[in-house]
């Protein structure tokens, strides 16, 4: 476990394991939210985005946690050892990332660029997350099936006890 992809949709925990885990297997974690966005929600621009995600992928480990382009996502498998899919229901993951969004009055979030407030965007994530779930999720069923028989160790987590045990497993 070398080059390590984490991805599914928002609130699921992601980052708080791709952290746990960085530091059981001191691997590098890479926030994909901190390549993808700027101050007051300004898109990096797609060919700097692919520049420095293509950087990070080029180094011999890391964790990468985030979903970002499609295009990503592809390149980003092709070069794991590891993939972690975390594929929660859908209400657990409004449920997360709800407590998140309000826990961000209080202290903002360390894997987003400063001047990115989270609590004015909670409609948007909310709906960027059903759209993931419905149109995006059975997609990366498939792309994540591909990898699997090709030899790829891939841990697909389906629920928070499932993720505990991973993390009890692989990060503590």
């Amino acid at each position: 476990m070398t080059k390590v992809a984490i991805i599914g949709n928002a609130g699921g925990g992601k980052s708080t394991l791709s952290l746990m885990l960085g530091k059981a297997k001191g691997l590098p974690v890479y926030s994909l939210d901190k390549l993808q966005w700027n101050a007051g929600w300004l898109p990096t621009p797609i060919h700097i985005f692919n520049k420095n995600h293509n950087a990070l992928l080029a180094k011999d480990k890391w964790i990468i946690d985030g979903f970002a382009t499609w295009e990503s996502i592809r390149k980003r498998f092709e070069k794991a050892d590891t993939i972690i899919f975390v594929d929660h229901p859908l209400w657990v993951h409004y449920y997360w990332a709800l407590k998140r969004q309000l826990l961000t009055i209080f202290r903002p979030r360390p894997d987003f660029p400063s001047g990115c407030p989270m609590l004015p965007k909670t409609k948007e994530l909310f709906f960027m997350m059903w759209r993931i779930h419905r149109e995006l999720r059975p997609k990366l069923i498939t792309l994540i099936e591909e990898y699997k028989k090709n030899g790829c160790n891939v841990f697909h987590i389906k629920s928070p006890s499932e993720l505990k045990a991973f993390i009890n497993e692989h990060a503590l």
